[in-house]
C-alpha cells in the first residue's frame, strides 16, 4: 500500500525561530516594489534577485550593510536553497548595474538611487 512521506517534524527551537522569521518577513518590502526597482534598472526579475534585494533592504533599514556570507546565512535561515556562489554572482551583477554598492569592508548596501525608487514606490 502506498504511504505518502510526511515532512520531518521540526524541533521546538525551529518553531520559535519561524515565528521570529515571520515577523521579520512582515516588515520587509513586498516583491512588487523590488520588481519595480529591477525594471527601473532594466533587469529581469528572478527569485534570487528578489531575495537578495529584500535582505539588503532589511539590513539597510537596520542601518547596516551586509556581506555575501551574511546574505547567504539569512537566506538559509529562511529555507531558501541558494548556493553561496549564486548569491555572490547576483551581488556582483547588482553592483555592476548600480543597484547596490560594495564598501571597503566588503559589505554591500543599496545605492541611494535604488533606495529612492523603493521609497517612492512605497508611497503610492
Amino acid at each position: 500500500m502506498y504511504q505518502p512521506q510526511q515532512a520531518p517534524a521540526k524541533p521546538n527551537g525551529a518553531a520559535n525561530a519561524g515565528a521570529g522569521q515571520l515577523a521579520d518577513s512582515e516588515e520587509r518590502i513586498g516583491n512588487e516594489l523590488i520588481r519595480e526597482l529591477l525594471r527601473t534598472y532594466g533587469l529581469r526579475t528572478s527569485l534570487i534577485r528578489l531575495k537578495v534585494i529584500d535582505a539588503l533592504h532589511a539590513a539597510d533599514r537596520n542601518g547596516r550593510s551586509v556581506g555575501v556570507r551574511g546574505i547567504h546565512a539569512q537566506l538559509e535561515q529562511l529555507d531558501i536553497p541558494l548556493s553561496f556562489l549564486s548569491v555572490r554572482e547576483v551581488l556582483k551583477r547588482l553592483c555592476a548595474e548600480g543597484v547596490i554598492s560594495l564598501g571597503g569592508d566588503k559589505c554591500y548596501s543599496l545605492n541611494p538611487e535604488a533606495r529612492a525608487v523603493l521609497e517612492s514606490a512605497q508611497i503610492r
